[in-house]
């Protein structure tokens, strides 16, 4: 039986790959700082990576396969270069958040520099930010040109859009949740609703890392869903799927004193091109509203569990501003 160990084993992309790998038949080791209860077919390992050899200790069981879904920056790229001879192949998670555009505008300076504009869709040889310390996308990309230029194995660097799934700390479908939990039934939305943020469903990662693991090689690969909704075609995704009625109010332009701010605002698409993956044989386990269900379900039990949800999502509920302008328009 193949057998894979996989890093962040309790975070959303962790718990998806271990069960699609199980339902693949192989043996899958969960490693966490703190370990969850494994389900069936797995193991669960405590490994605080932070630790020095801590990550050789544990690799050094042997594996087929060693999935990193919380790799972070250079350090993390040499940890797993030097347990390398120990697995077959290494599948680790960088982010779509990488590009840059023409002028060198990037999301993580969105802010400062203006909003960035890609081709449509973006392709996975498309320039990106400078390896650096500076900015999350700065330290993905250290870690995968120090994981390119070492790797002496398959590699494969996959690069999600907006995550969806189950066990998330930061679900952006809360933004819509808890406004429905709430009895709000009107959500001003800013760029007239049309933003197109790709989003990337767990389900959907763990089959792409399912097919890449039947074709094991050295690549970058986009991972995400197989259409891309618009801000207004989310929140009626998220509404139908929790059984809620739910009236967006779109306007032009950005956000207004806060008003209208969403977690897929963007002012121009994020499209990314998935026909590499899907040449590979990729085949998605659902679109967004097949599968977006399991977030709005997951993001209700954390939050009446009392998980404490990523500080971003946090600001984008102020309620009297938004009563306030919608009395105004």
């Amino acid at each position: 039986m193949r057998t894979a160990l996989i890093i962040g084993g309790s975070g959303q992309i962790g718990r998806a790959a271990a069960q699609r790998l199980v339902e693949d038949g192989w043996r899958v080791v969960l490693a966490q700082r703190h370990p969850i209860a494994p389900p069936p077919g797995c193991e669960a390992l405590e490994l605080d990576r932070e630790q020095p050899g801590a990550l050789a200790r544990a690799a050094g069981r042997g594996f087929d396969a060693l999935i990193d879904t919380v790799a972070f920056d250079d350090v993390h790229a040499r940890q797993l270069l030097q347990v390398q001879a120990d697995v077959g192949a290494l599948i680790v998670i960088s982010s779509a958040s990488v590009y840059r555009d023409a002028r060198g505008r990037t999301l993580d300076e969105a802010r400062e520099t203006g909003f960035p504009v890609f081709p449509e869709p973006i392709t996975e040889d498309h320039p990106t930010v400078d390896p650096g310390p500076q900015t999350y996308s700065t330290r993905k990309v250290a870690l995968e040109r120090v994981l390119l230029d070492g790797a002496r194995g398959p590699l494969s660097i996959l690069r999600p859009g907006a995550i969806h799934g189950g066990h998330s700390t930061h679900p952006r479908e809360w933004f819509f949740v808890k406004r429905i939990l709430d009895g709000r039934r009107r959500t001003p939305l800013s760029w007239s609703g049309q933003s197109r943020f790709h989003t990337s469903a767990t389900a959907n990662i763990a089959a792409l890392i399912s097919a890449v693991l039947a074709h094991p090689a050295t690549r970058i690969l986009h991972a995400a869903d197989p259409e891309v909704l618009t801000a207004a075609q989310i929140g009626a995704a998220i509404a139908k799927a929790m059984g809620a009625e739910l009236e967006l109010v779109p306007f032009e332009g950005p956000p207004q004193a806060g008003v209208g701010v969403h977690p897929w605002g963007v002012a121009s698409p994020i499209v990314l091109d998935m026909r590499q993956a899907e040449a590979l044989g990729y085949r998605p386990v659902g679109g967004y509203g097949d599968l977006v269900g399991e977030a709005c379900r997951s993001a209700e039990g954390m939050a009446r569990a009392g998980a404490a949800f990523a500080p971003y999502l946090l600001k984008m509920f102020d309620y009297a501003a938004e009563d306030a302008w919608l009395a105004a328009h």
